[in-house]
């Protein structure tokens, strides 16, 4: 399995002016790449090299392997777009801060300083390890990482190739969680972890946003310049300490599965008024998920996601259409009373327990009985 580590760098001025000028360059060759990309329709980065390479050693200072890195960043985010035949290739614009993609002919590791490639050459930076960084170098290879600039800091965020763990649980039972806005989550052993304070906080948030764009003047500008991001490192952390007791129930409830709801395309199909659409269009239901699979992968634990079809309107002892009030259901047919959520939750053990976890059949259709005459 692959993990991501954070390094903080201790640069001089003159390392920081030369990142800096590698950083400009390395934008300003994917700006270049990106129009070449979007009227060939290529983002194969072998049939892209062809089309781009000679162009950009000619026009920019980049190195050789390092214009192979930005001839690769540009097919990774065209990529990620997943670009239809009929849909036009839209033109991405890489920012002069943003990211430089090195790989591991462009740095090497020794000790606790790190080499790094430059226009005007190598560089020997000392690198900010702490307990998290040094565990992980340790057991891991290092792959390909990028460098970021955050607040006038450096800081390289390394790929490692780490070895699989042993499980902790080697069971086969499953643990199905329900995602939610009022109810963050609520897994089928019956824990629920509560979001109204954190909606509260987000709803602050937004109103704090508009007044201060509302009014324009340069304080508040300031202002809104010192808290950007703050809502963001919130939500973050808290779906940090969610996932992690998530995992943690399924270790102490002996579940050797932990499964949720497949939410692609989610947003798409949201029906509410402009306030409440707001509001949920920033929830970040998929960073929860990510951080409770890498927890899971990294306690041994296996993640599946299901579909999430009627999971919160079929009755998961009857297994038919119920009724639902808010946090209520009840079941007309077999009388059960419980909350939606929890309800929900155990519809997606089951579905992950049926044979094709993946695409399980959630609604029951009656059939009739033929009777022969």
């Amino acid at each position: 399995m692959q993990r991501t580590i954070s390094i903080k760098l201790c640069t001089i001025q003159e390392q920081n002016i030369a990142l800096t000028r590698l950083q400009t360059e390395f934008n300003k060759a994917c700006n270049q790449i990106v129009p070449i990309a979007a009227e060939n329709r290529c983002w194969n980065r072998v049939a892209l090299h062809h089309l781009t390479y000679h162009k950009i050693r000619t026009t920019t200072s980049l190195g050789a392997q390092m214009t192979c890195n930005a001839i690769r960043t540009v097919c990774d985010a065209l990529k990620v777009l997943k670009i239809k035949k009929t849909d036009n290739v839209p033109v991405i614009n890489f920012k002069p801060h943003s990211s430089i993609h090195f790989d591991k002919r462009t740095y090497s590791l020794k000790e606790n300083t790190i080499s790094l490639y430059t226009l005007s050459g190598r560089i020997s930076v000392r690198m900010i390890l702490g307990e998290f960084q040094q565990q992980y170098l340790k057991q891991g290879i290092p792959k390909e990482a990028e460098l970021i600039c955050r607040d006038k800091i450096w800081f390289f965020n390394l790929v490692l190739d780490i070895p699989d763990v042993q499980p902790i649980v080697s069971s086969d039972k499953i643990l199905g969680v329900d995602l939610g806005e009022s109810i963050l989550a609520v897994t089928s052993s019956g824990k629920l972890f509560g979001g109204g304070k954190l909606r509260h906080e987000r709803d602050c948030a937004l109103a704090l946003r508009r007044r201060l764009q509302s009014n324009g003047s340069k304080s508040a500008k300031q202002l809104l310049k010192k808290i950007s991001g703050k809502e963001a490192r919130h939500i973050a952390q808290v779906n940090h300490e969610i996932s992690k007791a998530i995992v943690k129930e399924a270790i102490d409830t002996n579940c050797g599965i932990i499964a949720m709801e497949k939410l692609t395309n989610i947003r798409k199909r949201i029906k509410a008024n402009k306030r409440v659409r707001s509001r949920l269009h920033g929830w970040a239901w998929a960073q929860l998920q990510t951080f409770v699979h890498y927890k899971a992968q990294s306690n041994g634990l296996k993640f599946i996601l299901v579909n999430p079809a009627y999971t919160s309107k079929t009755c998961a002892e009857c297994r038919q259409i119920g009724s639902r009030q808010k946090h209520r259901f009840v079941c007309k047919i077999c009388g059960i009373q419980r909350h939606s959520d929890l309800n929900a939750s155990y519809n997606i053990r089951r579905i992950a327990a049926s044979a094709d976890a993946v695409t399980g059949t959630v609604n029951y259709p009656h059939v009739a009985t033929i009777v022969n005459c």
